[in-house]
């Protein structure tokens, strides 16, 4: 298992990054003792090299790969991919994901259009001084499903200024196990494969928009998704999934009806 930290705080060892950190080791105990090999890498999004990005379009319609800002942003999406699952975390601003992570989500939109992740597990993480906001763990959430990936689990930190690790040991150790353990579990029985009631009406609200989009003209957008498959009617989701007959069904005819306002 291969477990990738995105993390947006720019604070060095801060509340943010000592939580992953325990989120982290959990896990890696978790996979011992199921006598499993697994490792865990942080990507620190203030030191990465991720430039603004210019609303030029490019990248959805030509592809990401002919982005004219030449900076590490791929290099992490090619991490993402290589990754089991994710960890995403932020610092609580103004009541919403700091600035860092808000414009790595700006820059990954493509995903929006061409869904890339629908094999990975993820969990969200959000910390701050004074009351933690629903709002940011929504901006995250909200991004990632569209993305295709499954959230397993989420997790909002009061920690104040900076916490020392055994405060957050005492007071939050609980809840970083359930994070972990619900991270670990979702990799290990492919949970990923059950997609969620929501997630299939979402895919479905995709779905019948570039099927009418297609019929108009044929974009770079409309040909991934016609390469992938996801275009034919019997088709329910990205990826070859188990969820209840009953529940697709539900969710089709939902999504169908909600794609009537974006038409």
């Amino acid at each position: 298992m291969r477990i990738i930290s995105i993390i947006s705080s720019a604070r060095k060892n801060g509340n943010t990054e000592r939580i992953v950190k325990h989120i982290e080791e959990d896990f890696l105990y978790m996979s011992i003792e199921k006598g499993l090999k697994a490792e865990c890498e942080q990507i620190h999004l203030a030191d990465s090299d991720i430039k603004l990005c210019r609303g030029c379009r490019v990248c959805f319609d030509k592809g990401e790969d002919f982005c004219p800002l030449k900076d590490t942003l791929l290099n992490i999406r090619d991490k993402i991919i290589q990754a089991d699952g994710v960890i995403f975390a932020s610092p609580v601003y103004v009541e919403d994901i700091n600035g860092i992570m808000k414009n790595w989500i700006d820059r990954m939109a493509f995903n929006c259009h061409r869904p890339a992740f629908a094999h990975k597990t993820a969990v969200i993480v959000v910390t701050s001084g004074g009351g933690s906001s629903n709002h940011s763990i929504k901006t995250i959430k909200s991004a990632l499903l569209t993305w295709g990936f499954h959230v397993s689990a989420q997790g909002k930190f009061r920690a104040g200024a900076l916490m020392e690790n055994d405060q957050i040991k005492s007071r939050y150790g609980n809840d970083i196990k359930v994070i972990a353990n619900k991270l670990f579990s979702s990799i290990h029985d492919h949970r990923a494969e059950y997609p969620s009631f929501y997630s299939l009406m979402v895919f479905k609200v995709q779905q019948k928009c570039w099927q009418k989009v297609i019929k108009e003209q044929n974009t770079f957008d409309c040909s991934y998704w016609e390469n992938k498959g996801w275009l034919e009617k019997t088709c329910s989701y990205y990826i070859p999934h188990n969820s209840n007959p009953i529940k697709i069904k539900l969710a089709r005819i939902a999504g169908s009806i909600i794609s009537i306002f974006f038409l």
